[in-house]
């Protein structure tokens, strides 16, 4: 029997944040497989255009939709646009996170890697069929920051982070009952990332302490495939995919 290699044949995705880097790789990715994807950005439209084009010239479907997560306009941009091109919204990957930006405010970080996240879900839930999947992408800095301390650079946008985790889980039951699933996806440090370059640049030799301590750190490109294959993942609703360097937090690889 031949593996299936468009699972997501006629079904409608959102990856926000996907302008650049892994949310870009991610859409790529659904797209190859079959899903109409919203190529979401906040300011850079060529970028997104960019990737919108790069799918296209594959064969596949995509829209690049602006929209700011901390505005409710922008979410439901964002949500009409997948409604109006794909029909529904069969995968929902919540990738777009910060909280470093020095010129967004002290709230920032909250606003976005925790409110903006289930107000996200929020505005997706009405188009949200049967069967659907939430993917929420953090970092295990960020997964471990109860039990292991962080970077004080990042120690902000890693509580932001867990507390955005711990608010998606809280609604694990209602979408449960809708037959929703969600999957988180915890990497280590990335390299080639915004976060992990503006980490560098606070705290020097700080990737290279991490890349020393995991053995090795995952490309933008690697980490990009592990989200993407958790859309379709037979794995339980509340399901945490951990990938690389999970070991130094205590947890079996």
């Amino acid at each position: 029997m031949t593996e299936n290699t468009t699972p997501l044949a006629d079904k409608g995705a959102i990856v926000t944040g996907s302008s650049r880097g892994i949310g870009a790789v991610t859409a790529g990715i659904l797209a190859r497989q079959g899903a109409g994807v919203v190529v979401n950005y906040r300011q850079k439209a060529p970028r997104a255009n960019k990737v919108v084009a790069g799918i296209e010239a594959e064969g596949g479907r995509a829209v690049a939709v602006q929209g700011d997560l901390t505005s409710e306009e922008g979410r439901q941009a964002i949500v009409a646009a997948a409604v109006e091109a794909f029909g529904h919204v069969d995968v929902l990957v919540l990738n777009a996170s910060g909280g470093m930006e020095a010129d967004m405010g002290e709230d920032y970080a909250l606003r976005l890697n925790r409110d903006a996240q289930v107000a996200m879900l929020d505005a997706a839930l009405p188009h949200m069929p049967s069967g659907a999947r939430v993917v929420f992408v953090t970092s295990h800095q960020a997964h471990f920051i109860e039990s292991h301390p962080t970077l004080d650079a990042y120690e902000p946008v890693a509580r932001s982070k867990k507390a955005g985790e711990n608010a998606l889980r809280d609604r694990l039951g209602e979408l449960e009952a809708k037959g929703i699933s969600l999957v988180v996806v915890s990497g280590d440090m990335i390299e080639g990332t915004v976060t992990a370059t503006l980490l560098n640049r606070a705290e020097p030799g700080a990737i290279e302490a991490r890349r020393e301590a995991a053995g090795r750190l995952y490309s933008v490109e690697e980490f990009g495939a592990e989200v993407a294959a958790m859309a379709t993942a037979d794995v339980p609703t509340g399901h945490t995919e951990y990938v690389g360097g999970a070991g130094h937090f205590g947890v079996a690889e």
